[in-house]
């Protein structure tokens, strides 16, 4: 499995998921990799774990796509909740979650879907052999994130 290189938290998060993804959040801390680098939610107006996946996304884009050469970017990337943990340590509030991480390699997952809109409803195309290799193809992770989210709840 490849190895995919943790975010530097050197930056402002609130400026840094405003750049790659034009989006405000009320958010600041680091990505979530521990307890200590947690993400601090500071207020929302999305139901919390909405924004929660919201924030995982962002981190494995940057991670599996934002940060990887052209050759070695992965698409298709979805984010299902495994499980989760709430921890009251020192005063403070965390939510840590397990997600499951699937995704393909964009260049793979563009030849996927350009066989499935030629093939489908043809004669010579086997629907189950096409997702057989989809899911083959497939990159699956499980990653923990940390959530800081004592100011909202």
């Amino acid at each position: 499995m490849p190895k995919f290189t943790q975010i530097a938290s050197n930056n402002d998060l609130k400026e840094v998921i405003k750049s790659a993804f034009d989006t405000d959040l009320e958010v600041s801390g680091a990505w979530g990799y521990t307890q200590t680098l947690a993400t601090i939610i500071e207020k929302t107006d999305f139901p919390i774990l909405q924004l929660e996946h919201t924030l995982a996304s962002m981190r494995a884009y940057v991670e599996m796509n934002m940060t990887q050469e052209k050759e070695e970017r992965y698409g298709s990337i979805n984010l299902n909740e495994i499980s989760r943990e709430q921890i009251q340590e020192e005063g403070l509030i965390y939510d840590k979650v397990l997600y499951e991480i699937t995704s393909i390699k964009e260049d793979t997952y563009a030849l996927f879907i350009n066989e499935y809109k030629e093939g489908y409803g043809t004669d010579g195309f086997n629907m189950n052999e096409h997702f057989k290799r989809r899911k083959e193809a497939t990159l699956t992770r499980m990653e923990t994130y940390w959530f800081e989210v004592s100011q909202i709840i």
